[in-house]
């Protein structure tokens, strides 16, 4: 009887410990001052995204794709979309899938470049530098692709302009070499060296002229549109463009005439002004028959201010005029260098507008003539988009 009164007590006892123990923990848990023991993560079976991941993907700039164990499209930027690349829940580009399943394989990060056609961007295939990468252990693989279109074309246009720059250096330096070792054969016949001298003059003049125009392209190239531009009367550049050009268009019996420009004024940098307006007068001059005209206009439109030199000369083929503002781009060499110019006008033209906030556009017809058009924004537009920078500027601040 003493034994089971003793059990008893001893039940009780565990029981009220127990309990205590129970509403101490609760309590200790919900002031937590202990911790709660982390729950043991499950193993991915490659047909979802680890946490985290989908974050990460959203803020890439390139095409992101990942693949599950059998293949499938788990999540796929919109680029990667856009481009082509999947379709729906497939990776449509076969050497891509390759690649990825060699990796999953593996686990070896791989590396390779494709071309994609891609239709809403033109004819053209689209240059991708892609990485393949296993997620872990998880049977998932990343797929990242970066387009290198743009990257291509500027490389492409670096080594057209290193070439073409090296010609056409190359040409007058010979020229010069050449001429001075046939004037010291030549040193006991004036009527020789006199002639051969002028002709280094002509080449030497050339070379000065490209190496100015490299200059002038230099110091514009790829600059910001001007901050404070000042107020250029266009009737004074227009005068003074003319001016130094009438001595070539007299010698072909070319007109030189200007209207307009009077009363108008535009915001921007006179000199560069007065540049780009020369360089068009003088390929109008240089590609016009003899005795035609060649016409400088100035009129306004409801949002620009147009200057436009028309000419009555040979005309630009159509296929050409997409190409006539790249550096050192000429539609007939052989005549380009018979008139002396360098083929850096056009390019120049194009990055001064580009400067003043504006654009050059050209019409032409073979045969016909052509009008090239500097098209600047008037100065009231320019002042209402400096106010709207400033309104922004206090806003932020």
């Amino acid at each position: 009887m003493q034994g089971e009164l003793l059990a008893a007590l001893t039940g009780i006892i565990g029981l009220v410990t127990g309990v205590v123990v129970g509403v101490l923990a609760g309590s200790f848990f919900r002031a937590g001052a202990v911790e709660r023991p982390t729950p043991v993560p499950q193993r991915n079976d490659g047909t979802t995204l680890p946490p985290g991941i989908a974050e990460v993907l959203s803020a890439l700039p390139s095409s992101a794709v990942v693949l599950d164990s059998a293949d499938r499209v788990l999540r796929a930027s919109s680029a990667a979309r856009a481009f082509g690349i999947v379709r729906g829940e497939e990776l449509v580009i076969d050497e891509l899938l390759a690649l990825a399943r060699q990796v999953r394989r593996d686990g070896v990060i791989r590396e390779t470049e494709i071309e994609v056609a891609v239709r809403k961007f033109g004819p053209d295939a689209t240059s991708f530098a892609v990485r393949v990468a296993p997620l872990g252990g998880t049977g998932l693989v990343l797929v990242l692709a970066e387009d290198q279109t743009e990257h291509r074309r500027v490389e492409a246009v670096r080594r057209d302009f290193v070439a073409n720059i090296s010609h056409e250096l190359k040409t007058p330096v010979g020229a010069l070499s050449l001429l001075a070792e046939t004037v010291q054969d030549a040193s006991d016949d004036p009527e020789a060296v006199r002639r051969f001298t002028d002709r280094m003059q002509t080449e030497a003049s050339r070379l000065t002229a490209l190496i100015q125009d490299l200059i002038t392209l230099s110091r514009i190239q790829g600059a910001e549109p001007m901050a404070e531009p000042t107020r250029v009367e266009l009737g004074g550049v227009v005068e003074e463009a003319l001016d130094a050009l009438r001595m070539p268009a007299d010698a072909k019996g070319i007109e030189l005439v200007g209207s307009g420009g009077e009363d108008v004024t535009v915001l921007g940098d006179e000199g560069l002004l007065g540049t780009a307006l020369r360089n068009l007068i003088a390929n109008a001059v240089s590609y016009s028959p003899k005795n035609t005209r060649v016409a400088v206009s100035v009129a306004l439109t409801r949002n620009t201010i147009d200057i436009s030199v028309t000419d009555q000369g040979i005309g630009i083929p159509q296929q050409d005029l997409e190409r006539i503002f790249e550096r050192f781009y000429r539609v007939d060499a052989a005549r380009s260098r018979a008139t002396g110019g360098t083929g850096l006008g056009l390019a120049i033209v194009k990055h001064i507008m580009t400067h003043h906030r504006g654009e050059v556009t050209v019409w032409s017809k073979e045969g016909s003539g052509s009008t090239f058009t500097l098209r600047l924004p008037r100065p009231e537009d320019r002042g209402q988009d400096a106010a709207r920078n400033n309104d922004r500027q206090e806003a932020a601040q």
